[in-house]
């Protein structure tokens, strides 16, 4: 704020605070007055000189402000008229003085009484104020040609002047500013620093009006182009329907194209309808794209158009054995299928679900099928979908809408009966927007996928003739409800044997081509496969084992670019750490001896079976169990049940009734740092328990596996295929199974039946009697069981004696 150096003496004015407004000298502003406080104020200064201080309040909604709600700086005005209205608000006119500051503000009878100072200098008007003062005219003027609400005459007249200070005032009243920049140059008190800063005001106000005339200029350019593109459209039609090429026109050819699609009835009257819309709209509307779209995905998507099917039996079989090694139950069911085929003209559609873990062929099994059947082949991938609108699409209201995923590897597939792969089936998952596996319902359901509504399209398409394959790594992440319209056919991982036929025959091939290799140039021996397999690789599948041999190949190739292309090597079990490095696995092994207390356990993992030990030891204490090796809650109830048993059984163990009274049992699971969950380690448990209690070794020799109940009984499990594959390659060849599990020995590769021995037991005891090396010993009576057997005297008699 700039004050003149000379001050005028201080006096006092009746004060006003006034919202919304500025009020500057040499300005005439009429307004209302209705607060009291104000009125009394007015009515202060007409019985004087009629001179009142106006100054801005700071926040306008406040009714009635303190002194310090009030902008210092003000401007001392005369009132010029005043008429009292019929509400009792008074209207005033006033014409602005002098602009001043109030120094002291204090409360007098119900209204503020300010002490005010003005400053007077005798301002100079020298040459570079005359510049400044013509460059602000010439601003003014911009401004006020730009300014549409300003009347350029009137205002322009008014601000021809040659008083510095006159002219910063009217040009500040005239500017379309907030309040609070007004209050601003208000408070400069030099003309020359206030003409100033009017100057870099309408600087930036030029600017924005500037801008904003050339955004409506840019706005109305682009709807005349609009409506010019519009006219000349519509001067072409009338032009083209005159030559009598009307016929030739875009919507005659879309016409054409939807009447040879194939739609059913009701779809073609929707698609007719449509275009019907589309030739009344305006060509650069956004709506007319939209309705654009729409026309071209319902031609774009297969309404009749079919793959011819390959129904021969014989050449479906050549082609799955050619791609997959094993899986005869799956290959078995595919042919099935196509039997199916030929005998019925028109069969409902399957749905197939293959489920099994990573790497065995689930995916390749699609693409096989396709090729056995001459179809088409589209792969959907479900992994991470959490979205319903992905499987049934947006509605056209959507900016941006398209049909769902179904809808479009259908316009992929072209045709209305291909092989459609949804993998991953089981890794959907549900939030806010929806749940797509329930979408899937109506996908799956061969009652209802004949009439399945796209959101988007929003008419009924068939998917009755689609041959739709689902794969999944694990059943219990899939609803009931989506699994129960799948036919589930389980993928068991590959023997070691079937791994090595699975290499040599394609693996070792596929990947010897990728590297740019010859036969010649790398052999790789059976030994360095199964060396592969059992160090280097541990899955179910094939799919790192490919990845080992394509290491084996690559590094290969590099010795063959450096050495020339003669070299040559040959990969044995001996030399193939110099390619890879250290094994990165190794099996478990068969125990050392027979011990107290460790088990030989068999489990399921999703990359196939494993060795698993499990540990018992009997310390002093109190009773109490601890659990150990980072096991789940079914696996640790399986531990409780299974110690519920041996107490039940205690005399049969030669232990005593109250044995756990004095003893902690400790049980753990080596490799602790890999979580373990599941019942078929319930006699595994049990048996360890035994064994440390009655201090009887158990044979090394022999694996087990089955799922205990209280009562001894050993319930059936699952994986026994994997399981015993793991016991073979720790060089176990005797396992001890549930009975109910029996049934599933057909299913088993004559490798595991030929080379193992398998007991099938019913309860624990057969268990203990098998897996122990020595016998349990014979229950030592107690003291009162001896008593007990004692028979009564024959004089004593009335059953009246009593045993001391």
């Amino acid at each position: 704020m700039t004050t003149p150096r000379d001050k005028s003496d201080p006096r006092k004015l009746p004060m006003m605070p006034i919202r919304d407004m500025v009020i500057f000298p040499y300005m005439m502003t009429p307004f209302v007055v209705g607060r009291e406080s104000s009125v009394r104020a007015l009515e202060e200064a007409l019985t004087g000189d009629r001179l009142i201080f106006l100054a801005t309040q700071h926040d306008a909604t406040i009714d009635e402000p303190k002194a310090k709600e009030i902008y210092q700086v003000g401007c001392i005005c005369r009132i010029v008229q005043n008429v009292k209205m019929p509400d009792g608000n008074i209207k005033v006119l006033v014409e602005g003085v002098e602009r001043a500051k109030s120094t002291e503000v204090s409360d007098r009878d119900g209204f503020f009484v300010a002490t005010i100072r003005t400053g007077k200098s005798n301002f100079e008007l020298t040459q570079p104020v005359e510049q400044l003062m013509q460059r602000v005219t010439s601003l003014f003027e911009q401004y006020v040609k730009l300014q549409q609400s300003l009347n350029y005459e009137t205002i322009i007249a008014t601000v021809r002047m040659d008083e510095a200070s006159k002219l910063s005032d009217v040009i500040a009243t005239n500017l379309q500013i907030g309040v609070e920049e007004k209050q601003e140059l208000l408070s400069i008190f030099d003309p020359a620093a206030r003409l100033a800063r009017i100057a870099d005001v309408l600087d930036v106000e030029i600017e924005k009006l500037d801008l904003d005339r050339n955004i409506q200029s840019r706005v109305k350019r682009q709807m005349e182009r609009a409506q010019k593109e519009y006219y000349l459209n519509e001067k072409i039609k009338a032009i083209q329907k005159e030559l009598g090429r009307g016929e030739k026109s875009e919507f005659d050819e879309l016409r054409k194209k939807i009447e040879a699609a194939g739609m059913p009835k009701d779809v073609l009257e929707k698609a007719i309808a449509e275009l019907k819309k589309l030739e009344a709209m305006p060509p650069m509307s956004a709506e007319s794209t939209v309705s654009r779209n729409y026309v071209d995905w319902l031609l774009a998507v297969p309404w009749k158009k079919r793959s011819k099917e390959t129904r021969s039996i014989d050449f479906a079989e050549k082609v799955l054995n050619e791609d997959h090694y094993g899986l005869e139950k799956i290959k078995e069911r595919i042919l099935e299928f196509l039997a199916v085929r030929q005998l019925v003209k028109n069969p409902k559609g399957s749905i197939l679900c293959f489920v099994g873990p990573p790497g065995v062929g689930k995916t390749s099994l699609g693409m096989s099928i396709a090729k056995a059947t001459g179809r088409k082949f589209v792969r959907l991938a479900l992994g991470g979908i959490r979205d319903e609108a992905e499987i049934r699409g947006h509605r056209r209201t959507y900016i941006g809408a398209l049909p769902g995923q179904i809808i479009q590897h259908m316009k992929r597939a072209g045709t209305k009966n291909p092989v459609f792969l949804l993998d991953e089936v089981d890794k959907m998952a549900s939030d806010f927007r929806g749940d797509p596996a329930s979408a899937l319902l109506e996908v799956l359901d061969p009652e209802q996928n004949s009439t399945f509504q796209d959101h988007y399209l929003d008419v009924d398409y068939d998917l009755s003739q689609v041959l739709f394959v689902a794969t999944a790594n694990v059943l219990h992440t899939i609803p009931a409800p989506l699994q129960d319209r799948m036919e589930t056919l389980r993928l068991q991982g590959y023997t070691e044997q079937e791994k090595l036929e699975i290499a040599r025959q394609y693996l070792v091939k596929k990947q010897r081509e990728q590297t740019g290799l010859n036969e010649k140039q790398v052999i790789i021996h059976d030994d360095a496969i199964v060396e592969l397999i059992r160090s280097y690789t541990r899955e179910a599948g094939v799919r790192n084992l490919e990845r080992e041999l394509g290491n084996l190949c690559r590094k290969v190739a590099r010795r063959v670019v450096k050495n020339g292309a003669k070299h040559k090597e040959e990969i044995t079990a001996a030399n193939i750490a110099e390619f890879l490095g250290v094994p990165r696995f190794r099996d478990s092994e068969m125990q050392e001896k027979n011990d107290i207390g460790v088990v030989t356990g068999l489990a399921w993992t999703e990359v196939g079976g494993s060795i698993l030990y499990t540990e018992v030891q009997v310390l002093d204490g109190k009773g109490k169990l601890t659990i150990t090796g980072q096991l789940g809650d079914v696996m640790q109830e399986s531990a409780q049940a299974a110690l519920s048993y041996i107490r039940g059984r205690a005399q049969a163990l030669g232990l005593t009734r109250e044995f756990y009274r004095n003893v902690d049992l400790h049980l753990h699971v080596p490799e602790g740092a890999i979580p373990k969950d599941g019942p078929s380690a319930g006699i595994t448990m049990a048996t360890a328990l035994a064994s440390a209690l009655a201090r009887i070794p158990v044979r090394r020799d022999i694996a087990m596996t089955g799922e205990i109940t209280l009562r001894g009984k050993v319930l059936p499990i699952g994986g026994l295929k994997e399981k015993l594959l793991a016991a073979l390659r720790a060089g176990i060849f005797e396992a001890i199974l549930p009975r109910g599990n029996e049934k599933d020995l057909s299913e088993m590769p004559d490798k595991i039946k030929n080379s193992m021995k398998l007991h099938f037991v019913d309860s624990m005891d057969e268990v203990l009697a098998l897996a122990l090396t020595e016998p349990l010993p014979t229950p030592v009576p107690s003291e009162a069981e001896v008593l007990a057997s004692v028979p009564v005297p024959p004089e004593i008699s009335g059953g009246q004696a009593t045993r001391q």
